[in-house]
């Protein structure tokens, strides 16, 4: 069994992660305590909500330079839909406000598209990398569940792991070394959801 921190910087859907790594035999704290953080087997920044909000209160808590030190260390670091986009450079949402720039790429406005509705909530299918170690064991077509309106677009597309089509070509997660990041939300994935939280735990 791992030692899971999840960060806790008062963004939404904290306990479902907590609850998906409960059912998969893991314990998993929700801590904004850098020691706690630090001394994890792995680490989570999950998160719903606006970009910029979330930058606030990460700095707010102290938390950046301790996120910094956790990718460092090379501890698995795991970033879900907001935790994601906070990952990179910047975000087209809250006026282009600056992320933890732990990756290169930038977070844009999925286009308007007539018949296709903004924020994108629901299920799509993911176009995944055959040597992905996030989706080892999924086959590519697997379906996952998202909500967002802003969309990842990676620098260097050798880190994606999986991508999808709503409205523009999204890339969906990616993968760098000890940083993984999903934009959809694999706690309310169903089996797929919880085989890559398990890959995950288990790097």
């Amino acid at each position: 069994m791992y030692m899971i921190a999840i960060i806790d910087y008062d963004a939404g859907n904290l306990r479902s992660v907590e609850k998906a790594l409960n059912f998969l035999g893991e314990e998993a704290v929700i801590t904004r305590d850098s020691g706690e953080i630090l001394s994890a087997d792995k680490v989570i920044l999950p998160g719903v909500g606006a970009f910029g909000d979330a930058m606030d209160r990460l700095n707010q808590y102290g938390l950046p330079p301790v996120i910094r030190q956790v990718a460092d260390r090379g501890t698995p670091f795991l970033g879900i839909c907001l935790g994601l986009q906070l990952m990179f450079d910047s975000s087209e949402e809250s006026g282009g406000a600056a992320g933890l720039g732990l990756l290169r790429g930038k977070i844009m406005k999925i286009p308007p598209r007539q018949g296709l509705k903004i924020p994108h909530m629901g299920w799509n299918s993911l176009d995944i990398r055959q040597d992905s170690r996030l989706f080892a064991g999924i086959p590519s077509g697997a379906y996952v569940y998202f909500v967002h309106s802003y969309y990842l677009k990676a620098e260097d597309e050798a880190m994606v792991a999986a991508s999808t089509e709503y409205s523009t070509h999204i890339h969906a997660a990616v993968e760098r070394d000890n940083l993984f990041a999903c934009q959809f939300h694999p706690e309310k994935s169903g089996d797929v959801g919880l085989r890559i939280l398990k890959n995950f735990v288990e790097m």
